[in-house]
């Protein structure tokens, strides 16, 4: 009997290096995928372990039919900002904390995996931010983030002066400890934490969220996709030095800004694409992930 071709063909791996036991957990997925005619490929950290050597390596993700990322919401991230092929769905499994971005947990791989390689399941697209950083005509940083992209003071407390524009049109200058240009998947992260909205992520917007300003009518904006968000830096020195200011992406790569330096955020073209159980919803997710909405409990007969 012909073994029934499997959803995804080719599978790569990549995993949180500091997981404990990771190379186990990696041998037992990929003993699903092998077992269900699926040809494995793991990370290039992975590569060197002699319990995972008769795999191959990948280093480009235009090589896989789909990718598994074993870790929390920071291997997420990662992962996608390394991606290459932005039309290779990508399904979570979650060995992290609050994995709000995860879609499956460890006690559930098994059955949930054979199902996901028997063609079940959906896709969601999420947006991504563009993200360019000039120093006149040289670019200090260009590429793709999930979550958000941060300009914020650097090593010495004081206030930064952020002037802001939409589209060329001039916005406000922020005296604040920073601004959050966020995708509406970041609008649950560092955005949220600062007094921004949560907004759904299938509306493609872009968020921006002041950091403490100095000002009482400086609030979040949400704005049109197509609007491009440009940042100038603005500091001045003081008696001791310049007043350091960085530009942060997703909490995990950072650029070293200077007085002069010019930020450009766009949501990108491309989407990516996460594979998902049909029945789980986002507001499921806001409930059991942020515990949104839940009420502080009462006890009875309380004054």
């Amino acid at each position: 009997m012909a073994m029934m071709k499997p959803a995804y063909k080719t599978v790569g791996i990549t995993a949180r290096s500091d997981i404990a036991n990771v190379e186990t957990i990696v041998s037992s997925i990929a003993e699903i995928l092998t077992k269900a005619n699926s040809d494995v490929l793991v990370d290039s950290k992975r590569c060197t372990d002699p319990s995972l050597k008769k795999f191959g390596c990948f280093t480009r993700t235009k090589d896989l039919d789909l990718l598994i990322v074993l870790g929390g919401d920071g291997t997420i991230l990662r992962a996608v900002r390394e991606m290459d092929d932005f039309s290779v769905p990508i399904l979570s499994i979650n060995r992290g904390t609050i994995g709000f971005l995860t879609e499956v947990e460890m006690k559930n791989m098994s059955v949930t995996l054979k199902e996901f390689l028997e063609g079940q399941g959906t896709i969601e697209e999420r947006s991504l931010l563009q993200v360019t950083a000039l120093r006149g005509t040289q670019k200090l940083y260009q590429g793709r983030v999930l979550n958000e992209a941060v300009i914020a003071q650097g090593a010495i407390a004081r206030l930064i002066d952020l002037k802001t524009s939409i589209n060329g049109d001039p916005l406000a200058v922020f005296h604040a400890d920073g601004v959050i240009v966020a995708t509406p998947t970041g609008s649950t992260a560092y955005s949220l934490a600062a007094g921004g909205p949560i907004v759904h992520p299938k509306l493609r917007a872009t968020i921006l969220t002041p950091i403490n300003p100095h000002s009482f009518t400086q609030k979040p904006l949400v704005l049109p996709a197509e609007n491009e968000v440009e940042i100038h830096i603005m500091t001045k020195k003081n008696r001791f030095e310049d007043v350091q200011v960085s530009l942060t992406l997703d909490g995990q790569t950072y650029v070293t800004l200077k007085r002069g330096d010019v930020v450009r955020a766009k949501i990108a073209k491309e989407t990516v694409k996460f594979l998902r159980r049909s029945e789980e919803t986002y507001f499921s997710t806001l409930r059991t992930k942020l515990k949104w909405g839940e009420r502080l409990p009462v006890k009875e007969n309380e004054d």
